[in-house]
């Protein structure tokens, strides 16, 4: 079965993308559009331009989102993936709400480092109607992201987004003190640094079939940030789990995605020593491979209910 026959039952995405219908939303994907092996529609997944225009034509057609763009040299982000994550972060929801029908309007969700594309309050704003903040170190990021909700009047009031001041920081600066999130979610940098980044990037170079030295700009580009922090993944979230103590009751649940499998163990280690009362890990499909989120809630049963009864 393939990664994408995978995904949710919710996702769009599980199939082919119908690329005559795509094309017409973006003209300009036309000119991208070949035959893969197997002779149907494609793209060369290794072009930037590309996946580019792919993604504009996809948020357009299925999520209503207009003139979305990134800065040369931002990630760009796979949207069968991303809005995976945010399907199973509902069903967690769901199951803590006795999967009772839940008012998305009422739903206050914390994205940890939004990117220059904003991707996850967009989808999670168009496929539930969440509200969100969205955070990030970078200025460019924050300032990108602004200019796409500035596209989409309709979700400016819905997407509020703030610069975390202090990179040493993840939750500290960024939740008010009178704030409460049902959820967090977050795509942590995975490499432990620029040059295992820039191996990882050249081993997906060599997956798509392009070893031209001209081809460095591929869809899967990012900066610094988006791509690696001292220790890696496993260090972002073990500090993410240690911060969240702070924010225990102001949080239904904390969240973040796991690359490496081998992260799960160590990580749900930390998370009984911080006294989370309850620890979860959602498997599901991340575009070529399988990947997972790491939920911890601080709230004891009885405390989740009456959370969901004055929320929802």
């Amino acid at each position: 079965m393939s990664s994408k026959q995978q995904l949710h039952p919710k996702n769009k995405h599980r199939g082919q993308y119908d690329f005559t219908k795509l094309a017409k939303s973006e003209p300009k994907l036309a000119a991208h559009i070949i035959s893969n092996k197997l002779g149907k529609p494609s793209i060369n997944f290794a072009n930037s331009v590309a996946v580019k225009l792919l993604n504009r034509a996809i948020l357009k057609t299925d999520y209503q989102v207009s003139g979305w763009d990134i800065p040369t040299g931002f990630l760009c982000p796979p949207i069968p993936g991303r809005v995976d994550y945010i399907h199973y972060l509902n069903d967690l929801l769901m199951a803590t709400h006795q999967n009772t029908a839940i008012n998305g309007n009422n739903v206050r969700v914390l994205d940890i480092g939004t990117g220059a594309g904003c991707i996850y309050p967009l989808l999670g704003q168009r496929a539930y109607q969440w509200q969100f903040v969205a955070s990030d170190i970078d200025e460019k990021s924050i300032t990108s992201s602004h200019q796409i909700l500035a596209q989409n009047a309709s979700m400016e009031q819905q997407i509020n987004l703030r610069l975390q001041p202090n990179s040493q920081h993840i939750f500290e600066g960024i939740i008010n003190a009178d704030e409460f999130f049902d959820l967090t979610l977050c795509n942590p940098p995975f490499h432990e640094s620029m040059a295992q980044a820039n191996a990882g990037s050249e081993r997906k170079r060599r997956n798509l079939g392009t070893n031209k030295s001209g081809d460095s700009k591929l869809n899967f580009g990012g900066q610094n940030a988006e791509l690696w922090c001292k220790g890696g993944e496993k260090a972002f979230v073990g500090k993410m789990i240690a911060e969240s103590k702070s924010f225990a009751h102001q949080v239904l649940w904390f969240s973040s995605l796991i690359s490496n499998k081998d992260n799960v163990r160590p990580l749900k280690k930390k998370l009984e020593k911080a006294g989370a009362l309850e620890v979860k890990v959602v498997n599901m499909a991340q575009g070529q491979k399988v990947s997972r989120f790491l939920a911890w809630s601080f709230l004891t049963p009885s405390q989740q209910r009456k959370w969901c009864q004055t929320r929802y």
